[in-house]
């Protein structure tokens, strides 16, 4: 990963992901690439809504007026040109979001600069630009639409899926080929043996560094798994992240259950989870972020 931006937590974010441009998306579907330039050119004075991943962005630049220090940086990386990608930058300013620095590529995908920037996360909603920076090791999920928002709050609440997020996916092969039975015991047998880490785990690292900043009992960041693990299976994840040093506020261990009423309860401000069947319905309560990573996301034949 690069270093571009010193230690700080870097975050890269599309224009879709961060303002509302369905209509502007509609038009270029509808009728291309020089009839939505146009529109955009059009209406480069009007002020974007917020889109899903607004508040978690609005919260994390929040930390550095907290800290007293530049500590996370948020890129918008775009698949616009500038020229359209303007309206998007007015926005920013409109809204007063700490956001100078941008990438526009005109059409491609914005997947090879991450390193440049040393970024730690990638949200967008194109979901082919997501596959290709996880495919490079960084953390990246595609934001879909429709989760509601929670309740005007200082603190950042973050929630994570375990294997094929946090942790590789070799325990989840397991279980997709050979049963819970089978899981279960390779999950006992290998208690003591830390988990490998998933795609996530460099964020999350980031994140809990960024954690250490602020006093243990007025951190306003909160962050929790929610796995579908049960005992015996928890104990390995537990041992895996002492031995990362990494602490999780809360930890879930569901067995099974669905997850919905614990991302509502928990007051999530984003869920990351690979298995598309969990996002759309946690999508309903939370903000979600498919990570399209691992055997769940492997094509079936």
């Amino acid at each position: 990963m690069g270093a571009g931006l010193g230690d700080k937590l870097v975050l890269a974010i599309s224009s879709r992901a961060l303002f509302d441009l369905g209509e502007s998306h509609r038009i270029y579907e509808a009728q291309g690439i020089e009839a939505y330039r146009q529109y955009q050119i059009d209406h480069e004075d009007e002020v974007l809504a917020p889109g899903d991943a607004y508040p978690l962005v609005e919260k994390l630049l929040g930390l550095n007026e907290l800290l007293g220090q530049q500590r996370v940086e948020v890129i918008l990386v775009s698949r616009n040109s500038a020229d359209t990608g303007l309206r998007a930058f007015n926005s920013i300013q409109h809204y007063g979001l700490g956001i100078s620095r941008a990438a526009f590529v005109g059409g491609r995908s914005p997947e090879p600069y991450l390193r440049a920037f040393g970024c730690h996360l990638f949200l967008s909603t194109h979901a082919e630009d997501v596959r290709g920076a996880l495919q490079s090791g960084y953390a990246a999920a595609t934001i879909l639409s429709g989760g509601p928002r929670r309740a005007a709050s200082n603190e950042l609440r973050i929630a994570f899926d375990g294997d094929a997020v946090l942790f590789s996916d070799h325990s989840e092969r397991i279980y997709q080929t050979g049963g819970l039975e089978a899981f279960q015991a390779h999950e006992r047998d290998s208690a003591r043996e830390p988990l490998d880490g998933g795609p996530f785990k460099p964020f999350l690292s980031a994140l809990n560094k960024l954690q250490q900043e602020f006093p243990a009992e007025a951190c306003p960041i909160r962050t929790a798994l929610v796995t579908a693990r049960s005992a015996p299976a928890h104990e390995r994840v537990i041992r895996t992240l002492r031995e990362w040093d990494i602490r999780l506020d809360e930890s879930f261990f569901l067995g099974g259950l669905e997850k919905a009423a614990i991302l509502e309860t928990f007051g999530a401000d984003v869920f990351f989870d690979d298995q598309a069947g969990h996002c759309e319905k946690a999508r309903d309560v939370v903000a979600t972020g498919h990570v399209p990573h691992g055997v769940s996301n492997e094509p079936q034949f």
